[in-house]
């Protein structure tokens, strides 16, 4: 599960990440609410962005606070609703007039949390906006795999294929551009969320590796020198 937080206050900032890395959710950090509009028009719920986003589509939820600098909450839902991006939006805000309540609401905001708050219902809030968004399950097959990134299933034949986080994501990135070599930084761009410490050669690990999980899969990853990588069906013997 990916996370935007929208958090001008540093150390609350500081303790919501941690906070949320360690029930498993990979977040990443906008400082105003300048930074989150842009980040939200890189990464857009229902259409392919330009660059590559820090999101897969369907699996982000922001968490945003009303009083930012630059443009406030309220301005960058408004702005994100008025693309047709139905991403789902918490509120985090220290007021609790119900006028900002309603406010948000109205302006397309999905839930609102008032400060101070405990972290596990700001967990359980945001883990019940990822299951009403979730995307449906979506299959994807190439020669002997086949891939369920809905149930995270994968298998070659009729054997399960066992993969780490890392793994599942670095494949699932190659299987959707299969055909199409893509860069090393492409792939860290996609799979980590920006700040998160993911460098060239552990791409080339996880690369690896998968070549050897991916063994009797008829596939074919190779490595264009000076390029990236190609995944594709191997040609026929």
């Amino acid at each position: 599960m990916h996370v935007l937080l929208v958090e001008d206050d540093a150390v609350l900032a500081d303790g919501l990440i941690r906070s949320l890395q360690g029930h498993g959710m990979q977040v990443e950090l906008a400082r105003d609410g300048l930074q989150a509009d842009l980040l939200l028009q890189r990464n857009p719920s229902s259409s392919p962005a330009l660059v590559p986003a820090f999101a897969p589509p369907g699996q982000l939820v922001v968490v945003l606070d009303i009083g930012l600098p630059g443009i406030d909450g309220f301005e960058v839902v408004r702005r994100l609703r008025a693309r047709g991006d139905t991403t789902p939006v918490l509120l985090l805000t220290a007021r609790d007039a119900v006028e900002d309540r309603v406010r948000g609401l109205e302006t397309g905001a999905d839930d609102y949390l008032v400060k101070p708050f405990a972290t596990p219902e700001l967990v359980a809030r945001i883990r019940a906006l990822a299951r009403r968004n979730a995307p449906k399950s979506t299959v994807l097959a190439l020669g002997n795999l086949v891939f369920d990134s809905g149930a995270r299933r994968a298998r070659i034949g009729e054997r399960a294929l066992e993969l780490s986080a890392r793994e599942w994501a670095v494949l699932e990135y190659l299987l959707l551009q299969a055909g199409r070599v893509v860069s090393k930084q492409q792939i860290i761009d996609t799979i980590a969320p920006w700040g998160e410490d993911l460098t060239l050669n552990a791409v080339e690990v996880y690369v690896s590796r998968l070549r050897l999980k991916l063994d009797g899969a008829g596939l074919s990853l190779r490595t264009i020198r000076g390029f990236g990588y190609l995944l594709e069906a191997a040609a026929a013997s």
